[in-house]
Formats: C-alpha cells, structure tokens, sequence
C-alpha cells in the first residue's frame, strides 16, 4: 500500500517540477514564445482566407457575367443604331481573351475535366463545355477582329458582330451555370481531401504567375471601369420599379 503511495507521490513531485520547467522556459523566453504564437495566429488566419477550387472557379464565373452584361449592352446599342466605345468592346473581349480562355478555361481543360473522366463521371457534361470552349474562342477572335473602328461603321458588319455577341452571350449563360450548380460541387465527391486542398494551391500558384499578387482583384476593377465608361456599374439601377 505504501508503494503505491509513494509511486503517487513520485508522480505527482514530476509533474510539478516538469510544469514549473515549462513554465519556468516560457518565461525564460518569452520572444520567442510569442513569435511561434503569431506565426501559428497567421497560419490559421491564411487557412482561413483560402478559396476553395470550386469557390475560384464560381468567383471567375462572376467576371464573366458581369462581361456579358457589357456586351448585352453593346449588343442592344448595335441593333438600335447606336454608337458606343469601340475600345470597350475591344477591352472587354480581351479580358475574356486572357483571364476567362487562357486562364479559367485552362484550368477547366487541364486540372478538372481530366478527372472526371478518370472518374467516369458527368463525361458527358465535360465533353459538351469543352465543345463549347472551342466554340467560344472562335466567337472571341471575331468579337476582337471585328471592334475595330472601320468594321463597326459599317452597317452589314455590324450587324455580323452584334449576332455574335448574342451567340457569345447566349452559350456562356448556360454554360457557366451547368458549371456552377452541376460539375463544380461534384468536385469533392471524386477526389480525396489532400487532392482537392492540392488544387487550390495550383490555381492560387497560376493566378499569381499570370495576373501578379491580386491577380482577381486587379481584373475585377478593370472590369469595373468598362461597366462605368457604359453606365452600367451601378447596382440600383437594375432593381424594378415599385
């Protein structure tokens, strides 16, 4: 009985001087107990900030619509004999060029779809929007030849950008909304964690090595400015009437 008394008792004097020496080296070094604490604090905060590859995908979508949005605009000015800017169709079809093809698209084309169809689901869907990709990039290389000064004075022509502007607009709504409510939140369901976490440092890698830090925001506040230059960046201005 006594040896367990004392076994106890030897326990509980370890404890004590072991708690007093980690007590006891925090207080010793502070600094550099506080600097593992921020730098555990800025670890989490980070966790915190990241996006997910479908929330990426989603917010580049975002760009996109408000794009169609501008050449909804300009569509409607076209058929109604209006002018508008030439400079910000050309910008807009840019912006489209470089950040929705050449980026969002890519990373469709080379991160996701190749998944699916190792997984052996929604190949259908994925064949379609990679279709569709094509189809868009020829619509664009038109949109961009034909904004031009000279092609938009003449009526004939005019006409011919204003019909592919509508077909540009009119496959991308759906397009982007298949995406959003179908293939982007299957997402998590054929990949393991380490696999989806994987992704979204790649896209977070490739945003920042083609647009530079910021690369989303940056895009966003062009886009911003071709809204204003048409009177469109005002939200209020679309909600209906009482």
């Amino acid at each position: 009985m006594n040896g367990v008394s004392d076994e106890s008792a030897s326990r509980r004097e370890f404890l004590r001087k072991t708690g007093i020496f980690i007590t006891g080296s925090a207080m010793i070094f502070p600094d550099a107990h506080l600097a593992q604490a921020k730098s555990q604090e800025r670890e989490r905060e980070k966790k915190g900030q990241e996006v997910s590859p479908p929330e990426d995908l989603m917010r580049e979508h975002g760009v996109l619509r408000r794009i169609l949005l501008i050449y909804e605009d300009i569509q409607g000015r076209m058929n109604s004999g209006k002018e508008f800017p030439s400079d910000t169709l050309s910008n807009a079809a840019g912006i489209i060029r470089t950040f929705i093809e050449e980026y969002h698209e890519k990373l469709e084309e080379n991160y996701l779809f190749p998944l699916f169809h190792k997984a052996g689901t929604l190949v259908d869907l994925v064949e379609i929007l990679k279709t569709q990709h094509k189809a868009g990039r020829r619509l664009t290389e038109h949109i961009k030849q034909s904004a031009a000064v000279p092609v938009v004075k003449d009526a004939g022509k005019r006409k011919e950008l204003a019909e592919t502007l509508h077909l540009f607009i009119s496959m991308y709504r759906p397009h982007a909304g298949r995406e959003d409510t179908i293939l982007f939140p299957a997402l998590r369901t054929i990949v393991s964690a380490k696999e989806f976490d994987s992704l979204g440092e790649e896209f977070e890698e490739k945003e920042e090595n083609l647009f530079g830090e910021g690369g989303f925001e940056k895009v966003v506040a062009q886009v911003a400015e071709l809204e204003k230059g048409l009177g469109l960046y005002e939200l209020a201005q679309f909600t209906p009437p009482k």
